[in-house]
């Protein structure tokens, strides 16, 4: 018993990182929303870069709109498994990336989550109007970041014996 506690002291930090990301993502939100919900466009970068608000009932490219609870309840899937995986990661320092993608990842994933429960929808704002691209969030660019981060990590950072150090155990 003193072990799980032992272990939850020590991710603390990582807690808080995991709740300061998120305040920033809906402080930016409501900030941006309550700025700039009348439709206009504002450049901030000429024609490139601009902030438009839009509201997502959908994911990514608008697929599957109006599938609330479905993105809600993965969003809880998706953060359960980031917590049994953290605390999976070995304390050493070689690890210490591979633990800021996770939080950053899970850190997304509430923002949107919390969108979505109590809004029904995702609030979006940055967009690349040069290329059209889809309109996003500050989760979104913690979840981007965060997936390439892991990527990388587990395809060229580490080698198959750091990662077989990533164990399951049953004290928490």
């Amino acid at each position: 018993m003193n072990s799980i506690f032992h272990k939850l002291l020590k991710a603390v930090p990582w807690f808080i990182l995991l709740c300061l990301l998120t305040v920033s993502d809906q402080l930016s939100k409501f900030f941006i929303i309550n700025e700039f919900s009348d439709g206009r466009e504002v450049k901030l970068l000429s024609d490139i870069f601009v902030i438009k608000v839009v509201y997502n009932y959908g994911a990514a490219f608008g697929m599957l709109t109006n599938k609330r609870w479905f993105f809600i309840i993965i969003a809880v899937i998706v953060l359960i498994g980031f917590f049994f995986i953290f605390f999976a990661i070995p304390k050493e320092k070689k690890y210490l990336l591979l633990k800021i993608a996770i939080v950053m990842l899970g850190a997304g994933a509430l923002g949107n989550m919390i969108d979505r429960i109590y809004l029904g929808y995702v609030r979006d704002f940055l967009y690349f109007k040069l290329i059209n691209f889809p309109i996003f969030n500050f989760a979104d660019i913690l979840i981007v970041v965060a997936s390439f981060l892991f990527i990388f990590l587990v395809c060229f950072y580490y080698k198959d014996s750091d990662l077989k150090k990533i164990t399951f155990k049953k004290d928490i």
